[in-house]
C-alpha cells in the first residue's frame, strides 16, 4: 500500500467521521509514531511530515554517527561508514537525519498504522457524539423502532443515530406493545459509556418529556408566556403540572388545556390516557394545597411552614378524592408542593401521627406494604379512610383490616 492510498484511505475515514484536516493529520501522525515506537523501540528520534491535500507522508530518522564497530542501538546509532553512504562529509558526533517511505515500513506496519488510526477515529468519534448528545438531554426524539430485544427497545432517529429505550422507560401499559417499524415520540434522558461507546438512553416516563409536550401543544409555553413551575408524574396513571404567568390577560390553566379540552387531550392521549391536572400557581402555600389535592377550598389546613408538613380536615366523602387511586393524588400533591400531607376526616383530632413502619412489631410487614401502594404511610392515612375503602382499595381481608384499625385506634385512644 503507498502512502497515496494510505491517505486516500484516512481521507475516506475522515469523509465518514466528519474529521477536519487537523484532525486527521493528528492521528495519522500519532498512529505511524505509536506503530514506529513498537517496531523500532522507541519514536523520539522520528519525524512524520504529512499533507493530506497532496497525499505525501515522509517519514524523517535522526541518528548519531558513531565510530565504525561501535554502533550499540541500531535506531539511535549509524556508523561512519554508513553515514557518509548517505553523504561523504559526516563525522563522528553528527545527526543525520535520512528519509524512510511509508512503503518501506512493509504492509504489516502499514496494515497496523491503518488499524489503530481507525481505532483512534472510531475513539473520537464516540467522544464527539457523547458530547453532542450530552447537549440534547431533555430534547424530544421523533423515531422508528429498529428492532426490540429483551429488556430494550432499539430506536432509530431521523439522522440514522442508533438509541435505546428501556422497557423500563416505557408506559406500563405500553410495554409490550411496540414492533419493528413502529414510530415512537420519546425524550433523551441520558448518555452512557459502555465499552467504551456512547449509548444514548431514551424516556417515555420522564418529566421532562411530558414537559416537551406541553411545549409542543402550548403555544404560550412555548413562548414563554405561561412557565411550567413544577411537574410530578406517575406515568401512565396521573400527572399534576403547575403553571403560571406574569401576563394577567393570559389564564394559564386555560391555555394549556385548550377549549374544550382540545389541547391537553393530544398529550393524554400520547401519554396512553394518563390523567393530567394542570394546577395555577400560588404563592400561598395553604391554598396551593387546596388546588394541588383538588379538595374544597374552605377545607381546614393546619400547618407547619418550618417542618413543611399539612394536615388536611375533610369529610368522608372528600377523603377517598383526596388521596386518590393507589394514593396518587396524594403523593403528587406532597412533591410539587414540598410539603408532607396528612388526611383527616373531621372529628378525628389527631394531635401527632405515626409512620405505620413504627407498628411493625404488631403488623406484618407485608399488611404495610400494601397499605403504603395506596398512599397510606402514616396512622392517620389509614385512620381516614373507612374499613371498606382499605379493605376494596388494599386488596386485603377483613380480619386482616380489622386488626389495624384495632392496632392504630388504640395508639390514639379512638373508638368507631
Amino acid at each position: 500500500m503507498s502512502s497515496k492510498e494510505i491517505i486516500k484511505s484516512f481521507s475516506e475515514l475522515r469523509e465518514n467521521f466528519r474529521l477536519s484536516s487537523e484532525d486527521l493529520s493528528d492521528f495519522i501522525t500519532d498512529a505511524f509514531l505509536s506503530v514506529l515506537k513498537k517496531k523500532f523501540d522507541g519514536a523520539d528520534n522520528f519525524d512524520v511530515v504529512l499533507n493530506a491535500d497532496k497525499g505525501d507522508i515522509e517519514i524523517y530518522r535522526t541518528r548519531l554517527v558513531v565510530e565504525n564497530g561501535h554502533v550499540e542501538d541500531k535506531n539511535q546509532h549509524i556508523s561512519l561508514d554508513d553515514a557518509r553512504a548517505i553523504e561523504d562529509d559526516f563525522e563522528i558526533g553528527e545527526d543525520v537525519s535520512e528519509l524512510i517511505k511509508p512503503d518501506d515500513l512493509g504492509r504489516r506496519t502499514i496494515s497496523a498504522i491503518k488499524q489503530l488510526l481507525g481505532s483512534r477515529v472510531r475513539e473520537a468519534q464516540a467522544i464527539a457524539k457523547y458530547e453532542v448528545f450530552k447537549e440534547r438531554i431533555g430534547h424530544v426524539v421523533y423515531g422508528t423502532v429498529h428492532h426490540v430485544r429483551g429488556r430494550d427497545i432499539t430506536v432509530m432517529d431521523e439522522s440514522n443515530n442508533e438509541m435505546i429505550i428501556p422497557k423500563r422507560n416505557l408506559i406500563f401499559s405500553e410495554r409490550n406493545s411496540y414492533s419493528a417499524g413502529d414510530s415512537i415520540k420519546c425524550v433523551i434522558d441520558e448518555v452512557e459509556i459502555r465499552k467504551s461507546n456512547p449509548v444514548v438512553i431514551l424516556s417515555r416516563i420522564s418529566t421532562e418529556f411530558l414537559h416537551r409536550l406541553l411545549e409542543e401543544n402550548v403555544t404560550e409555553v412555548k413562548e414563554g408566556l405561561i412557565t411550567v413551575k413544577a411537574i410530578a408524574r406517575v406515568s401512565g396513571e396521573k400527572s399534576k403540572v403547575v403553571v403560571d404567568s406574569y401576563d394577567d390577560r393570559i389564564d394559564p390553566v386555560g391555555s394549556c388545556v385548550g377549549i374544550r379540552g382540545s389541547r391537553i387531550r393530544h398529550i393524554v392521549n400520547e401519554l396512553r390516557g394518563e390523567g393530567i391536572d394542570v394546577i395555577n400557581y400560588t404563592d400561598s402555600d395553604k391554598l396551593f394545597i387546596t388546588r394541588a389535592l383538588n379538595i374544597p377550598s374552605n377545607s381546614r389546613i393546619d400547618m407547619d411552614d418550618v417542618n413543611k408538613t399539612a394536615s388536611v380536615f375533610l369529610d368522608l366523602e372528600d377523603v377517598s378524592i383526596a388521596i386518590g387511586k393507589g394514593g396518587n393524588n396524594i403523593r403528587l400533591a406532597g412533591q410539587i408542593t414540598g410539603y408532607q400531607i396528612d388526611i383527616f376526616r373531621h372529628g378525628m383530632e389527631i394531635t401527632s401521627d405515626i409512620e405505620l413502619s413504627e407498628f411493625s412489631d404488631e403488623i406484618d410487614a407485608w399488611v404495610i406494604a400494601e397499605l403504603r401502594k395506596i398512599g397510606c404511610d402514616t396512622a392517620s392515612n389509614v385512620l381516614a379512610m373507612t374499613k371498606e375503602e382499605v379493605i376494596n382499595r388494599a386488596d386485603l381481608e377483613e380480619v386482616t383490616v380489622d386488626r389495624v384499625f384495632k392496632v392504630l385506634r388504640e395508639e390514639f385512644s379512638e373508638t368507631e
